[in-house]
């Protein structure tokens, strides 16, 4: 049960079996469980282990969750709508993805993003008066959910009136600002975090299994994976321990410039990458250094991958359509490390494998795995612009460098300077052409698209990236904001400078007006663009950012042909 599968180059092999050696003579299994600060920075790192064993407490509360959810069911509760960011919401939006809705019991569906038009159809897919709405959020005070819980708590009351906060529960730790103004609001109820677990450590934990059971997803069996996880991953022989040998596998890649963990996943898996992106990135990206997680890419030829990648294989089906694929990468001498699920509901066991293999990898990277301190540099960005609309009415005015097309370029001195002296007086497409020319061997290209998130959307983004990938045979990611700043983010800005970064942006066709405020969604969601694209100027990242006006439809399909010429 939870074997793993490797296939690694003989280099890469020696490595891992001196490091599992050492791993076992410093008896650091043991360690972990007994949360031993000395084995990450001897900082505060044991306040922040709550999740090892999390399952275990997590079934003894089982039974009055399932009441509630029961009570819920019955009460003809339709939907059930996560209201969250990040470690609140990635794990929902796995498990609605996952496993669809369940006959008879509220469909689950989860908002984590600040783009109006989303919103919109976010509300236009629920059926109001029979919504139950989850406010997730740890800290409590994370701007998007409490904005959106504004929203749509203002619109319940039209709805349904002053019964609006009974559509309403609330998953955060004991005394933050979100349990105190549930509390005040009259919500339905209330689930308390752990504090000593992270946002995302937290999948485990009410903030995955609230959602989980309100949408009939059977919780015991997630959580009966996860103990057996947990039983296996106390052994103290770290070659047979699931989780210490997976991390052990990241930290020897990493340190042999496979920095590049390349996840794919059966397609009834397919989402687990989102959830993964978070836990990686943010966890091992700080200190100029980082495993940069790489999701939901298409499968490509060997010859298209350098060096720096280390692949993970998630099989939930036997016919996986990516397996001969995959197969070829390893024949071609790429490492390839498989994990077999049974079914999906084997997700509780990998949740708590990989969050004990980024621990370990934390640990032989010598960085503290559970904070992120340069997540908060993006969100103080952000509120001096959305404070400065509070008090003035809008956001600052700004200028493009180069406009064409009905696109317009916009960048920091020291980037514009470099692609402008690269591309001479040169046109749209030497401009882009001339900034992913810095692309260079190790390095990864990121496509940051501020826009709503539809198939449509992201089928022309991934395209824009395979394009990237298969012509400068460099690793590339895709992120939507704001989602991404709360998961990726951390890595971008506090790892490496070994990212080129192209940001999308565009202009809101219908803005929704948040309730109390002077700025709109709309705001917002240009004011983390832009408060994320200082942070990455300050930090000397190559960065660009693409604005494609309001039809973002047409204009992403304009992007992607100018990026066709330019990477050609």
């Amino acid at each position: 049960m939870f074997e793993t599968s490797l296939a690694l180059p003989d280099d890469l092999q020696s490595d891992v079996r001196a490091r599992l050696a050492g791993w076992r003579a410093a008896d650091a299994t043991q360690r972990l469980w007994n949360k031993d600060a000395l084995l990450w920075t001897g900082a505060d790192e044991p306040k922040w282990l709550g999740w090892l064993d999390e399952a275990t407490a997590q079934c003894a509360a089982l039974p009055g969750l399932v009441r509630f959810a029961a009570e819920i069911q019955k009460e003809g509760t339709t939907h059930a709508a996560v209201l969250g960011m990040g470690g609140s919401s990635l794990c929902p939006y796995v498990f609605a993805r996952t496993f669809g809705p369940v006959p008879g019991w509220p469909r689950l569906e989860v908002l984590d993003s600040t783009d109006p038009q989303q919103i919109r159809h976010f509300e236009a897919s629920l059926d109001l008066p029979h919504t139950m709405f989850i406010v997730s959020s740890k800290s409590g005070s994370t701007l998007e959910p409490n904005i959106l819980r504004d929203y749509f708590l203002s619109r319940m009351k039209t709805v349904v009136g002053d019964k609006a906060a009974k559509h309403f529960i609330a998953v955060t730790d004991p005394g933050s600002q979100l349990e105190k103004q549930a509390m005040k609001d009259g919500f339905r109820m209330i689930f308390p975090g752990d504090p000593e677990i992270g946002g995302r450590f937290s999948a485990l934990s009410n903030f995955g299994t609230v959602p989980a059971s309100l949408a009939g997803i059977e919780t015991h069996r997630l959580l009966d994976g996860a103990e057996k996880m947990q039983l296996a991953c106390r052994g103290s022989d770290p070659a047979t321990n699931p989780g210490v040998l997976l991390g052990v596998v990241l930290a020897a890649a990493a340190a042999q410039g496979r920095d590049k963990l390349t996840i794919f996943a059966s397609p009834e898996i397919g989402e687990v990458g989102a959830w993964l992106e978070q836990l990686i990135a943010e966890s091992t990206g700080k200190q100029g250094t980082a495993i940069i997680p790489v999701a939901n890419e298409r499968v490509g030829r060997p010859d298209v991958y350098g060096k720096d990648r280390l692949f993970v294989h998630l099989v939930a089906n036997a016919a996986d359509p990516q397996s001969d694929a995959i197969r070829a990468l390893e024949q071609a001498g790429h490492p390839v490390v498989r994990f077999s699920l049974t079914s999906a509901y084997d997700l509780g066991a990998e949740f708590l494998r990989w969050e004990i293999a980024t621990a370990v990898a934390g640990s032989l990277r010598h960085i503290n795995p559970f904070n992120q301190p340069d997540v908060e540099a993006s969100k103080i960005a952000t509120r001096k612009l959305t404070d400065e609309v509070e008090r003035t009415g809008s956001l600052p005015a700004e200028e493009p460098f180069h406009a064409e097309r009905g696109i317009k370029l916009f960048a920091d001195q020291a980037n514009r300077e470099s692609i402008s002296k690269a591309a001479g007086a040169g046109t749209l497409v030497d401009l882009l052409r001339a900034h992913f020319a810095r692309l260079g061997s190790g390095d990864y290209a990121a496509v940051l698209a501020y826009v709503e998130m539809t198939s449509e959307h992201e089928t022309v983004l991934q395209s824009i990236r395979h394009r990237i990938r298969d012509r400068k045979h460099v690793a590339t990611t895709l992120g939507f904001g704001p989602r991404f700043l709360h998961s990726t983010g951390q890595a971008h800005k506090g790892g490496p400078n070994t990212g080129v970064f192209l940001q999308v942006t565009a202009d809101d066709a219908q803005d929704l007006p948040v309730p109390g405020h002077r700025y709109s969604f709309g705001t917002v969601k240009a004011a983390q663009a832009r408060g994320d694209l200082a942070v990455l100027d300050e930090r000397g990242r190559r960065a660009l950012r693409v604005h494609i006006g309001k039809d973002v439809g047409a204009g992403l399909a304009a992007l992607n042909q100018l990026i066709q010429e330019a990477v050609s």
